[in-house]
């Protein structure tokens, strides 16, 4: 797997200077799972409720682990199993959240080794496979756009496990 791209930190370390928390607004943490389908493109989610398409995963219950809480969330959303230690760490960033008013999330994401199917669970509204290097939707999360499209749709930022 390639090393975290530039605006990511490997888990468990700060950000990078000029890349803190801005003060005033809430920070919610959170896992998320890119995953990809045999034609290598990558799988969103929008959830009930919401506007914005983003990856399939969430908030950690308390003791979870980011990959517990990835792995647990891909199979509640969308009936796929992975096992945490499976799990291939692609970086964390800061982004502004999607669905809330003056929140960042911090997230944490994942590569789950692979192709799949995916199937929505009741939270889920709707699921679409996007082409990295298509143009893209108007409709996606901020953490999509900002950080993980860019990074797929570089050269350095090609995935070994496909």
């Amino acid at each position: 797997m390639n090393t975290p791209a530039s605006g990511a930190k490997p888990a468990g370390q700060s950000q990078s200077p000029g890349q803190s928390q801005p003060a005033g607004k809430d920070l919610i943490v959170v896992s998320a799972v890119c995953v990809f389908d045999a034609a290598g493109r990558l799988l969103t989610v929008r959830k009930r409720g919401t506007e914005k398409f983003m990856h399939p995963g969430g908030k950690p219950e308390i003791g979870e682990s980011a990959a517990e809480a990835a792995s647990r969330e891909l199979d509640e959303e969308v009936g796929i199993r992975v096992a945490p230690q499976d799990l291939e760490l692609l970086g964390t960033w800061l982004a502004m959240a999607a669905n809330e008013d003056h929140t960042n999330i911090e997230a944490t994401v994942f590569i789950a080794p692979g192709t799949w199917e995916a199937r929505p669970s009741a939270e889920i509204a709707e699921i679409r496979w996007l082409d990295p290097t298509e143009e893209l939707p108007g409709d996606l999360a901020p953490l999509l756009t900002e950080h993980i499209l860019p990074l797929l749709a570089s050269p350095r930022g090609e995935i070994s496990s496909l």
